[in-house]
């Protein structure tokens, strides 16, 4: 395993119960608390290349999202998790563990609960960063000029085959994982050294089922987008920082100009190097964003 993916020393990992289930939790250093929150195809891991180069400077806690990881799963099907649920489960979880306010990363899924978070939340948020970031605008942008087709899988994933078809065999786990890994990547590679450990992850009964249980969550939310007709939204407040990956494929960084909409204060930087997943794919770059955003 590459030294990006090592584990530093010191890691933490517990499991905490908040509201109605279970959090899995890995946590390094004793500095400002920052929160690390993960997007899809992911978990607590992705970012432990952020994790081993600030470790020394930061509390970084990367819980795995309900349903994700070693996180508790449903025995069944939801479509009752979506952002504000995650969001209530964090603030359970920052309570916890005691943190007073904290500084929030998210990216992918990660960013939508980020946001619910501070706005159901607002005092647990003292800054945002997100690597991409996903508004309801980008509804509407994912289905002109033909971008429609990047978004299959969101409603392929909501249907009980996705599940058991891609569940079927480690070889279909491991099919499907890579497109993603690979096509959302500018840097192809960025994921070889772990591929492994992601294909274990989401063959582990229930993990699947977790991750698609967003999907069917935000579909409603997701159509309205789409449609036009977005759920209007508070704006945050927060300071925030977005740095994008320029050649992201599924969330376009032109899409950058829709953020003033929901954001009041919000800086937006670009990453050359990345596509979708800045924070593996261009990790010292990532990093040192996150000790510029959260150092005072």
């Amino acid at each position: 395993m590459s030294s990006d993916f090592a584990l530093p020393p010191g890691l933490r990992h517990r499991q905490v119960v908040v509201r109605d289930t279970m959090l899995h939790v890995a946590e390094v250093g004793d500095g400002p608390a920052v929160l690390l929150l993960h997007g899809w195809p992911e978990f607590w891991m992705s970012w432990l290349p952020v994790m081993n180069r600030l470790h020394g400077e930061f509390r970084l806690i990367a819980p795995d999202l309900r349903g994700f990881g070693d996180s508790g799963k449903s025995s069944a099907p939801r479509s009752d998790v979506g952002a504000n649920a995650h969001a209530d489960d964090i603030a359970a979880l920052l309570d916890a563990l005691g943190t007073g306010p904290v500084g929030v990363v998210g990216h992918d899924v990660g960013a939508y609960v980020a946001q619910g978070l501070a706005r159901r939340h607002p005092q647990r948020v003292e800054k945002l960063l997100f690597f991409n970031c996903p508004t309801p605008s980008v509804g509407s942008a994912w289905v002109r000029d033909g971008h429609v087709n990047e978004i299959w899988y969101q409603s392929f994933q909501q249907l009980p085959l996705a599940e058991q078809l891609i569940g079927s065999s480690r070889a279909a786990c491991a099919l499907y994982l890579g497109h993603f890994l690979t096509h959302w990547c500018h840097r192809k590679d960025a994921f070889a050294p772990v591929f492994d450990a992601y294909v274990e992850n989401f063959m582990t009964p229930g993990n699947l089922r977790g991750g698609f249980d967003w999907y069917r969550s935000q579909n409603a939310a997701r159509i309205a987008a789409i449609d036009g007709h977005p759920a209007p939204s508070v704006p945050i407040h927060q300071r925030t920082r977005v740095h994008w990956g320029r050649h992201d494929p599924i969330l376009k960084s032109d899409w950058s100009t829709f953020l003033p909409l929901y954001f009041d204060d919000v800086e937006v930087s670009f990453c050359e190097d990345a596509g979708h997943f800045v924070h593996v794919e261009a990790p010292d770059e990532a990093a040192q964003v996150v000790a510029d955003v959260f150092a005072d």
